[in-house]
């Protein structure tokens, strides 16, 4: 899953499929190899409205004009490497079992239930759960259901929600509760981080 302002880097050679909701618009630039120096291993980088609207317009470009083609995409080559990585991914598993928790807790992210009771949910000891989460996902359970908070609030909050839907949305017990989590993983609450993404723009 990837959050709002952010864009997915996938090196060369890396197998790879996308799956996008009905309403969602997507952009595929394609990078020569060895063209500009980007990250080894898969990402998600933050994109500036600088960069989204390069992309934009060279993925819109359907004219002759060669010469300002060039020069877009050279800008965007230069920028692209600025940009930062963000501790924003979702890694999701074809493992069937953690499909059925993953698709559970995308359709209710509210649902608070433990790795306990989906280990019974799923017919498996809680201590084989964990394990396979993290050998399918790199994350602990708690970190994975935390991430998929974050972009879930990420795109709640910048459709225009308040931090309290967001987080009555998401079942925290107290608006408190979420803005701690969003800090701590994000480094600022919520209304700053918005305010950051409106000032860089």
């Amino acid at each position: 899953m990837v959050p709002p302002h952010c864009a997915v880097w996938i090196p060369g050679g890396m197998q790879h499929s996308n799956l996008a909701t009905e309403n969602a618009r997507l952009f595929f630039v394609y990078i020569e190899p060895d063209i500009v120096d980007l990250p080894g291993r898969c990402c998600t980088l933050s994109i500036s409205p600088l960069l989204r609207e390069l992309i934009v317009e060279l993925c819109d470009q359907v004219g002759d004009d060669l010469a300002r083609v060039d020069l877009l995409a050279s800008v965007l080559l230069r920028e692209l490497p600025r940009m930062p990585v963000q501790q924003l991914h979702l890694p999701l598993s074809s493992e069937p079992r953690l499909k059925r928790i993953a698709a559970a807790l995308a359709k209710d992210p509210s649902d608070r239930r433990t790795l306990a009771e989906w280990s019974k949910r799923v017919a498996l000891s809680e201590s084989s759960l964990a394990r396979l989460v993290v050998r399918e996902t790199g994350l602990s359970f708690g970190r994975w259901r935390q991430q998929l908070h974050l972009i879930v609030a990420l795109r709640e909050l910048t459709a225009g929600a308040s931090v309290q839907q967001v987080s009555a949305d998401l079942g925290y017990e107290s608006v408190a509760a979420f803005i701690t989590m969003f800090k701590k993983a994000l480094g600022k609450p919520p209304a700053k981080y918005l305010n950051s993404i409106v000032r860089d723009a």
